[in-house]
């Protein structure tokens, strides 16, 4: 189905599918994989074309992103994904995974979010949808080359958990630049209950991928290292 979108394990399918039992083969093969990659050419290819066409502005501000003939399908599509994702944390407990605060956390607080500011057409959100489209598109790689029995180098988990701190600063850029041109009289469209909103949500993201990244990748490496040298 085209709306069941995009994040089967954003935090904890990087990290636990490397310590637990594979995640379903059949699952991780086909789901969501084609309309993460779709989905970021499509709205990644019309963002940078009004980038290097209209300018930075006009790609931050312009609401044509919300009902442009071939990114508002995405765009809705986006939305309406943020639902079902939510099933993927019934997934995580059926398999009997560690279920940790920031998936939850990164899976309900997206929801709400992305409802509220799509009703409002809010400056940003191409950005927002495009930057999360394209993630997502090589976290799913990962997941269907390792459900494919490819051995995966331990460093592209890193790697993509380190796409993910950066689109948390860049969501906090985008926040920065709408609430500039808004403070100076230029039209982009957007409220500063939302500019606030989306700001917290990005930061508290950021500082949460952060002591992941930490956890996961550089504690545990020390003392896998400790250990062998014993």
């Amino acid at each position: 189905m085209v709306f069941n979108t995009c994040s089967l394990q954003q935090i904890n399918g990087v990290h636990y599918s490397q310590k637990n039992k594979p995640l379903p083969r059949s699952k991780l093969l086909h789901k969501d994989l084609h309309i993460c990659i779709f989905g970021a050419i499509r709205t990644g290819g019309y963002m940078m074309n009004i980038l290097m066409t209209k300018g930075l502005k006009q790609s931050v501000c312009d609401q044509s992103f919300y009902n442009g003939p071939v990114s508002k399908f995405w765009a809705y599509a986006f939305v309406l994904s943020k639902a079902p994702e939510l099933g993927d944390t019934l997934f995580i407990v059926l398999r009997k995974q560690k279920l940790i605060f920031l998936h939850w956390y990164h899976h309900i607080t997206v929801l709400l979010y992305s409802w509220y500011s799509y009703k409002d057409m809010v400056a940003g959100g191409g950005w927002f949808m495009t930057m999360n489209y394209l993630v997502h598109a090589v976290m799913y790689s990962y997941y269907a080359l390792r459900a494919a029995g490819f051995k995966i180098s331990r460093k592209f988990a890193m790697f993509i958990t380190l796409t993910q701190i950066t689109q948390m600063v860049m969501g906090c850029v985008v926040n920065y630049l709408v609430y500039s041109w808004m403070q100076q009289g230029q039209e982009c469209p957007s409220h500063v209950q939302n500019i606030v909103w989306s700001s917290l949500m990005y930061l508290s993201y950021f500082v949460l991928f952060c002591q992941f990244f930490f956890e996961a990748y550089i504690t545990k490496t020390k003392s896998n290292a400790a250990k062998k040298s014993q």
